[in-house]
């Protein structure tokens, strides 16, 4: 599996960006359950922002709930993560990751740099 994001950028605070992720390459449907997005800022662990697994189920950091909204197409291999009201404490590296489960993840994407300045 590969994974491609985009979407990252700068943006003001109070602003949104959204950011995308397809998997692609060769891989059985099982091995993208979960779908998700990970961050990490200076100096801090990743952390998990929201995932979604293939039936829709989703998680989210108590950080970002009720602004980010995690989405998936399935038929695209493709996760989206809307990001509005944005802080910022939410500038960080993103980070696209799929696994079986959104804690097991098995392949990372390169990362977006996500910039809210304030």
């Amino acid at each position: 599996v590969q994974l491609e994001e985009s979407g990252g950028g700068l943006v003001q605070t109070g602003g949104s960006l959204r950011l995308s992720c397809t998997a692609g390459g060769s891989f059985f449907s099982t091995t993208i359950d979960a779908m998700g997005w990970y961050r990490q800022a200076p100096r801090k662990q990743r952390e998990l922002v929201a995932g979604i697994t293939r039936g829709g189920s989703t998680n989210y950091a108590d950080s970002v709930k009720g602004r980010f909204t995690i989405s998936r197409d399935n038929a695209k291999n493709t996760v989206y993560l809307q990001m509005n009201s944005l802080k910022p404490e939410d500038t960080a590296v993103y980070y696209c990751a799929t696994g079986t489960d959104i804690f097991l993840i098995r392949t990372w994407g390169q990362g977006t740099q996500v910039t809210v300045s304030s």
